[in-house]
């Protein structure tokens, strides 16, 4: 048994906040057989709780910390926050490091979950919760958040953006979002699996610079207001392509 299991402050938890993540945070705690009051709203005092999770915007964790009552281990969960906002609670952060959609359930077991605490009672309760979600818990210090946080927010929203672009040129071509599924998904694996330089195919890759210098034109010509992204892209790429052949074999 992890000692961590035998912290004593998982008994009652309140959520503040029914956005997206509070009620996903909610049903899964219930599910892990936690008593959980709420989602509640902003201003809540969380008299019956033993901990309190905010689950609101940045900007207005410390106006919600302010009006939870003293003596409850205080959280939150934002990525690129500090513990600062939270004072004088006892407090702890827990960031799942997962996309919650806005339609359909939110999948939160098997994810990691960015934990950090202003005393070690504190973080060991966000590393207890991120247990008992299933999650596996990732400490991250306040100086290095905003940093974490930009890399979530490359690996996950500029993903999308960069799919939104593809699925835009191929519906020039005439080719549905359903055709470049099967390439995403298997990209991502090969990148989870063999690191970036190893996963990188495609004519950088070969020094093919006459095919990119094609798809350039073409991109010019069909969607010229992908034309900078695409630079900046075929960039980078050549960049990691570089790299890739300095990776031994």
């Amino acid at each position: 048994m992890r000692e961590l299991d035998r912290t004593p402050t998982l008994t009652s938890c309140a959520i503040v906040g029914a956005g997206r993540l509070g009620t996903a945070l909610a049903a899964a705690l219930r599910e892990a057989g936690i008593a959980t009051d709420g989602p509640l709203g902003r201003g809540d005092g969380c008299e019956g709780a033993d901990v309190v999770l905010l689950c609101v915007p940045d900007g207005e964790i410390a106006a919600a910390a302010v009006a939870v009552t003293p003596g409850r281990l205080v959280g939150h969960c934002s990525g690129a926050t500090t513990l600062a906002p939270l004072a004088p609670h006892e407090g702890f952060s827990l960031h799942p490091l997962m996309s919650v959609p806005a339609e359909g359930p939110a999948r939160l077991a098997g994810a990691s979950a960015a934990v950090a605490g202003t005393t070690p009672r504190a973080h060991a309760l966000a590393t207890a919760l991120a247990y008992r979600l299933g999650l596996t818990p990732v400490a991250v210090p306040d100086a290095d958040r905003v940093a974490y946080h930009a890399a979530a927010s490359i690996a996950s929203n500029f993903l999308v953006t960069l799919e939104a672009a593809a699925e835009r040129l191929a519906a020039e071509a005439g080719v549905e979002r359903a055709a470049l599924v099967p390439l995403v998904r298997a990209t991502v694996e090969n990148w989870a699996a063999l690191g970036p330089e190893r996963a990188l195919t495609g004519p950088l890759v070969r020094g093919d610079e006459e095919t990119v210098e094609r798809q350039r034109a073409a991109v010019a010509e069909r969607a010229p207001e992908l034309l900078e992204l695409f630079d900046a892209l075929a960039q980078a790429t050549r960049a990691l392509a570089g790299a890739r052949a300095e990776v031994p074999a």
